[in-house]
């Protein structure tokens, strides 16, 4: 990609900032469009701030930077919000208008569109690329960013991406969550039971689109590739976290009591206040979850990190500081927006 100039859409986010700087030690010229001011501080030099329901704005940086190449991560990518649609209207329209825009810039040679596994449920295996089974709004926006994707009619070659569970530096639901309470010594894992998840260090999905961004065409154009890591046991991954952040072994829980836990803090979460497990969360240190990344190794090939190596990054970054970062704040979309 010398020589190229790269557009991230929602490069102030987690991904975003480990893709800002992975491309950023490239040496690749780079703008961040998103609403919100970089985790980041040394990026802010390369954002502009801009709202991806915001057509005119957006054709208005595309014009100015004259990018030719494309990563749309942009999104709100919580699946908190059961009931109401517009919640996520970030998601798809603002993937339809960015579309709109891409169409409008003849100079992009390449799109990466984000989406998510989510696009199918756990244990739900996909018969092909368009074989959808979403179970949270979050998941179903994504299912119609993909749809608009494929309608769009772009003359540019693009390729979405579905990325696992994520994790890594600049993760700040890690750090605020199960890193600081494993710390202080109150985390309890549910059970010794083999579970199996797809879960992937951020490093190696930064890895995996630069290599889509620079594979050739006939390989990866109308493409659907997951990203992330082979799937692991999960208990393997936890282990080796609480090696590194605390020196001792993980502890374990039975089951049931955790769940009791979870329902407490489902109850406490009604009331607005914060806890450390959820149902939500307990279901997914309980659950397999597997995706199939057997096409994204052929193509893209093996990626660079190991899980140990991944994991001594991320404890790195925690203890550098880390607890300085302020999160970013969730923006709601207007009516008039909609």
């Amino acid at each position: 990609m010398k020589g190229k100039r790269l557009l991230i859409t929602g490069g102030s986010g987690f991904i975003g900032t480990n893709m800002v700087q992975h491309f950023l030690d490239e040496g690749i010229s780079l703008c961040n469009l998103d609403w919100n001011r970089p985790l980041s501080r040394e990026h802010d030099p390369y954002w502009r701030e801009c709202d991806v329901m915001d057509t005119e704005g957006m054709l208005q940086v595309f014009n100015e930077f004259e990018p030719t190449h494309v990563v749309h991560l942009a999104a709100r990518t919580d699946t908190e919000e059961q009931e109401d649609m517009d919640a996520y209207v970030q998601n798809h329209e603002g993937t339809r208008r960015l579309l709109d825009v891409v169409k409008k810039c003849p100079g992009i040679e390449r799109l990466v569109v984000t989406s998510t596994q989510f696009v199918c449920e756990a244990g739900y295996q996909p018969k092909d690329d368009l074989d959808f089974k979403p179970f949270t709004l979050y998941g179903e926006t994504k299912r119609l960013t993909e749809l608009a994707t494929r309608e769009a009619g772009l003359s540019c070659p693009w390729t979405i991406v579905r990325p696992t569970t994520i994790w890594g530096p600049w993760s700040l639901r890690y750090r605020d969550v199960m890193f600081k309470v494993m710390r202080k010594g109150l985390y309890f894992h549910p059970s010794r039971r083999r579970v199996i998840r797809s879960y992937g260090y951020v490093g190696n999905v930064v890895w995996q689109v630069h290599r889509i961004l620079e594979s050739p065409v006939d390989q990866v154009a109308g493409k659907v590739f997951y990203v992330g890591d082979p799937p692991i046991v999960l208990n393997e991954w936890v282990e080796e976290v609480s090696r590194r952040l605390t020196g001792r072994p993980v502890r374990y829980m039975p089951a049931i009591l955790v769940q009791l836990l979870a329902w407490t803090g489902d109850v406490l979460k009604f009331m607005g206040i914060g806890f450390p497990i959820t149902s939500g969360r307990f279901r997914s240190m309980t659950s397999d979850y597997i995706t199939p990344m057997d096409r994204t190794e052929k193509v893209l090939g093996t990626a660079p990190y190991s899980m140990a190596e991944g994991v001594q990054r991320t404890v790195e970054w925690y203890d550098a500081g880390s607890e300085r970062i302020e999160p970013l704040k969730r923006k709601v979309v207007g009516k008039d927006q909609r």
